[in-house]
């Protein structure tokens, strides 16, 4: 189902249970069978509503073909999400949940550009972010013997343009406990195919992040629960989303939204099963997508499952 959507947003009512639900159903199926202020960003992105927010670094304005730092000003061309504990990398923006141990979100911008160059992942470990205190961040000694892999939000291979690029997406702050089946399997596949749309897209935006959904207990009553890991208990996520925002080169917006069960998930199961509604994603996040996307274009596809 394709829809054009213009302001006031008006989006199906179906709900991520559904969603997931379908996602989750089909798997079962086939189984069995930064420390400154950056100000300056803010007024350089007026869709941003309030007038500071806690950055690791400053960000200058973004040029087209531009392969520097400030790439990650233009991964928040459609705004922030949400505005806590905001952090700029290399080539990503991250919001930072010092709760859970894991990022809320992590904003990207793809071209064929970043996609290819010198970055040798051999010669990029995982690390502590020492910009997140030691009370809240999360240690490679919590994922020893834990079970999940280190599954990275911004993905290092979209980021080979520079070896720092790819070697921050190997900050803990980047990742989150992944189910290794869903890890390199599904979610791979998901990001291979959020690495294609380059080809037909001019510009490729990618949020991911985790999700705690709740789950009915035998009691009839709902609950969210979810395991933590290590010394620092770090959460593992139920689910894990992924908004992308695609531009055509007639400047049209297409918005796509996945959200994937953190459990062995067959890879043969066409991607577009995890298709949600995005108010789904919102609702379940805190975070808000639409609004500022409706800031900068007031016409919006929406793709979800059965649409093209």
């Amino acid at each position: 189902m394709q829809r054009v959507l213009c302001s006031p947003w008006l989006i199906s009512g179906v709900s991520l249970a559904v969603g997931v639900g379908v996602g989750a159903a089909l798997t079962q199926q086939h189984s069995s069978s930064s420390s400154s202020s950056s100000t300056g960003l803010l007024h350089r992105l007026p869709i941003i509503p309030i007038p500071t927010v806690s950055a690791k670094s400053e960000l200058a304005p973004y040029h087209q073909g531009q392969l520097t730092p400030s790439k990650s000003t233009a991964a928040v061309k459609y705004g922030f999400p949400s505005l806590s504990n905001i952090k700029s990398r290399e080539s990503y923006v991250t919001s930072y949940d010092p709760r859970c141990r894991t990022a809320a979100w992590v904003i990207e911008q793809l071209t064929p550009e970043t996609l290819s160059g010198p970055s040798d992942r051999k010669l990029c470990d995982f690390k502590e972010d020492e910009t997140v205190h030691v009370y809240h961040r999360s240690s490679n000694g919590d994922y020893k013997g834990s079970g999940f892999d280190r599954g990275h939000l911004a993905a290092a291979a979209n980021h080979k343009w520079s070896q720092k690029a790819m070697e921050d997406t190997f900050y803990l702050s980047n990742v989150a406990p992944q189910n290794p089946h869903l890890n390199q399997n599904a979610w791979n596949n998901l990001e291979k195919y959020c690495r294609s749309l380059t080809k037909q897209y001019q510009n490729v935006f990618v949020c991911s992040g985790p999700l705690y959904l709740p789950r009915q207990e035998l009691d009839g009553k709902m609950y969210v629960k979810y395991q933590v890991i290590g010394k620092n208990h770090v959460a593992v996520p139920t689910h894990f989303f992924k908004v992308v925002i695609l531009e055509n080169r007639r400047g049209e917006v297409e918005l796509r939204s996945y959200v994937m069960p953190n459990m062995p998930v067959d890879e043969k199961i066409p991607l577009e099963r995890f298709l949600v509604p995005i108010e789904s994603i919102e609702r379940a996040s805190g975070l808000l997508f639409v609004p500022n996307i409706l800031k900068k274009t007031s016409n919006l596809q929406a793709i979800t499952a059965g649409g093209r």
